[in-house]
């Protein structure tokens, strides 16, 4: 077992916040020290905390749609690091999931990935990965200037119910942020794109 692996099993089976945690401590992430598109997310959700796979729910659905991804790719994980800001789903506040827990970062997000030295880009999902990257901003304000960031960084709402309905109302997303996603995505990725 290299140092990366055993790392990154030492954080699956964190329990430091197991007191905290309403459904109780589950790490879901993917990782590998090849991968070449890291996708930044929030925290997992209720569905993705009972499957124990990232993104396993309609708004993985919605992303792999916007990157142009098959699950197949997706679930590469010598392809695709995805590396939520929590681990573990934080429960519930007034009107939506809590805010992902803080100490994912300091124990083990930040040595996971410095092992992780094959990141061409990284999707930054929903304004916590946003934050964390680029500090303080309007979430929407990043992804319509999302070419500021490349090529090391794509902004991107959450791919959520609430999205969806904002991204009707806002077309240059479809129309503007989306063919270059896919772009973009398929150039960090390479050759995986055609052979799969």
């Amino acid at each position: 077992m290299t140092r990366f692996e055993a790392l990154a099993d030492k954080a699956r089976g964190c329990r430091f916040c197991a007191h905290d945690l309403p459904l109780g401590p589950r790490p879901v992430f993917q990782v590998s020290p090849m991968a070449r598109l890291l996708v930044a997310s929030q925290a997992p959700g209720t569905k993705v905390h009972a499957s124990g796979v990232p993104f396993s729910d309609l708004s993985g659905d919605r992303l792999r749609e916007w990157m142009g991804l098959s699950p197949g790719l997706f679930y590469e994980h010598r392809l695709v690091a995805i590396l939520p800001m929590g681990f573990c789903y934080p429960g519930r506040r007034k009107g939506g999931d809590a805010p992902p827990r803080r100490e994912c970062a300091d124990l083990w997000r930040r040595k996971l990935l410095e092992g992780m030295t094959e990141i061409r880009l990284t999707l930054l999902v929903g304004s916590y990965a946003q934050a964390d990257i680029l500090g303080q901003g309007r979430m929407f304000e990043r992804v319509r200037a999302f070419r500021e960031y490349l090529p090391d960084y794509f902004p991107l709402p959450h791919p959520s119910w609430r999205s969806h309905l904002w991204a009707q109302r806002n077309p240059w997303f479809e129309d503007e942020v989306l063919p270059a996603l896919k772009q973009e995505v398929r150039r960090a990725i390479g050759g995986w794109a055609d052979g799969n």
